[in-house]
């Protein structure tokens, strides 16, 4: 399977026809989420003998961006599924391995909620019960509800380690959430989630592990980064040749560098070469470019988010060097 060029014909064939009606919906067409599925996308990076891929990581970095030059919204819910098949697959918790499958096939699919992993004072705390964990607080952002089965949710404990576990996507006495509208991908259907001493056995942890701060790690960003660049690729197709072209290849190659010294510069890098290159394609559109049926305005908003998308300080930094002027060489370290 060319995991590739199935992705580019999904996004060809599928994504972007739709993503004017998808952009304007009020939830992501469930029949969309039904057709990565269907082509095993779900399990891009799931082991094999559990129905995945086990795509390596420039294939998954590949995917991303191809996926997200069709469809943003679609991607963005859709990738948020990734990081629970690699918590399934490798967690020593026995009672998570029969999750594995599942989640490679899509029929479960997993949302993310990281409010106990976002650097500073913990949003969303564990503390232990008899029989598992009571979470407390709030994860800011989690997406895709209504099309989700399930929440890979990271919480802090009071001890100082990061747990993480899979609880169920659906409201309750403990568990509310509060629907956000976004200026762009509103389809992904983010909400504000709350937790109220809610209760999730042990054998939903998938993971736990002293907590660390740091620098994220390339690899997070390079990921991060294939959503613009995504957008990118398709703002320029829509434009035609210009010397955009080459700053994207260039990019992408530091991008795949993976160079810890010049990574959060470079993802803040791939955010404001969308931002330009819709730009560009709405200047080059006209007056058109206005209107909702028009893929110019669509691709400015998606650019906006994708420039402040899970922006850490070293990217903002960099970026807002990048927007102002300040910095000779944007793309330094950061």
């Amino acid at each position: 399977m060319d995991v590739v060029e199935t992705a580019r014909t999904i996004a060809e064939e599928v994504l972007f026809p739709a993503a004017i009606e998808t952009d304007r919906a009020d939830v992501l067409p469930a029949w969309l989420l039904d057709e990565l599925a269907h082509a095993g996308l779900y399990g891009l990076g799931g082991p094999q003998d559990a129905g995945g891929i086990d795509a390596d990581f420039p294939a998954v970095c590949c995917v991303i961006e191809t996926l997200a030059s069709g469809c943003l919204t679609t991607t963005f819910v859709w990738i948020q599924h990734l990081g629970a098949i690699r918590a399934a697959a490798s967690s020593e918790n026995h009672a998570i391995a029969g999750w594995v499958e599942p989640l490679c096939s899509g029929r479960r699919r997993a949302g993310l909620a990281i409010g106990g992993a976002v650097p500073g004072p913990p949003l969303l705390v564990a503390r232990e019960s008899s029989d598992g964990w009571l979470l407390t607080g709030t994860s800011p952002f989690l997406s895709g509800w209504g099309r989700i089965d399930v929440v890979h949710t990271a919480a802090r404990t009071e001890d100082g380690r990061l747990l993480w576990v899979f609880l169920d996507a659906a409201e309750g006495a403990s568990f509310a959430v509060e629907r956000l509208e976004l200026v762009a991908l509103n389809a992904t259907a983010t909400v504000r989630a709350e937790f109220r001493d809610h209760a999730v056995p042990a054998e939903r942890v998938t993971s736990i592990s002293p907590y660390e701060e740091g620098p994220p790690p390339p690899e997070l960003l390079r990921v991060h980064a294939a959503m613009p660049l995504g957008v990118t690729a398709r703002c320029l197709a829509l434009l035609g040749p210009s010397p955009l072209d080459e700053e994207l290849a260039d990019l992408r190659g530091e991008l795949d560098r993976l160079d810890p010294q010049t990574m959060q510069a470079a993802r803040g890098a791939a955010g404001e070469l969308a931002l330009r290159s819709a730009a560009a394609l709405a200047v080059s559109t006209g007056s058109r470019s206005i209107l909702l049926r028009d893929h110019a305005q669509r691709l400015v908003r998606e650019a906006l988010f994708a420039l402040v998308y899970a922006l850490r300080p070293g990217s903002r930094q960099a970026t807002l060097e990048r927007l102002s002027g300040s910095s000779s060489n944007g793309r330094a370290g950061a």
